[in-house]
């Protein structure tokens, strides 16, 4: 690897100098929901169900107490919907009862939850809380295969060699950052090479030049 942590920051920073989520939330239990809505489903189809969905279930008490067909009905649109309801139930009657109906802020306490991996623990680390994490999703990891920063399809040990790679400080900035950049120049079919500031860096050797 020929290249710097500061290379890739720097380049990246051209396309993206504050990165952003495509999720609308407002607070952690938003983005909780609208996450595990979001899994084989486009954000925007998300961003559609959540007004709705957050009106009616504003904190996860009421998500308790609710009944499971009240929300099928809401988020029956999505993929995988009946499942989805099963989860957002189960992770707010766990929330309530351990958490005092507050999502936590710990990694090892977010993967407790009902339906939450270390990947939805890291998006909610990020972007609700802004605390260090390293989000592997599928653009991350295609991202990072690509630059060379990894030739794992694991993704803890694709999480690893991005944690020895960057900084703790630059953690919150690269979880964005990859994600836009995978999802919108770094595409899994037809990337955008000629658009790309890190493609003189980068030793990918299928580049859409």
């Amino acid at each position: 690897m020929k290249f710097t942590e500061e290379d890739v920051i720097k380049r990246l920073k051209k396309h993206y100098p504050q990165p952003w989520i495509d999720l609308h939330f407002e607070n952690p239990y938003q983005l909780l929901v609208a996450t595990i809505l979001a899994a084989q489903t486009t954000d925007k189809k998300v961003n559609e169900i959540t007004p709705v969905f957050f009106k009616q279930f504003p904190d996860p008490k009421a998500v308790s107490q609710a009944k499971i067909e009240e929300i099928e009905e809401i988020i029956k649109s999505v993929n995988y919907y009946r499942r989805k309801a099963k989860l957002i139930k189960e992770c707010c009657d766990f929330l309530v009862k351990e958490f005092g109906g507050k999502v936590p802020d710990s990694l090892d306490d977010l993967v407790k939850l009902p339906g939450v991996g270390r990947k939805t623990a890291s998006v909610i680390l990020v972007n609700a809380f802004n605390k260090p994490a390293i989000v592997v999703d599928t653009h991350v990891k295609r991202v990072s295969q690509r630059l060379g920063l990894t030739s794992s399809n694991n993704p803890d040990k694709i999480e690893k060699d991005l944690a020895q790679f960057f900084s703790r400080e630059n953690w919150v900035y690269i979880s964005k950052a990859f994600v836009l950049f995978g999802r919108y120049i770094c595409k899994a079919k037809n990337p955008e090479c000629r658009k790309c500031y890190l493609s003189d860096i980068c030793p990918y050797d299928k580049k859409n030049l």
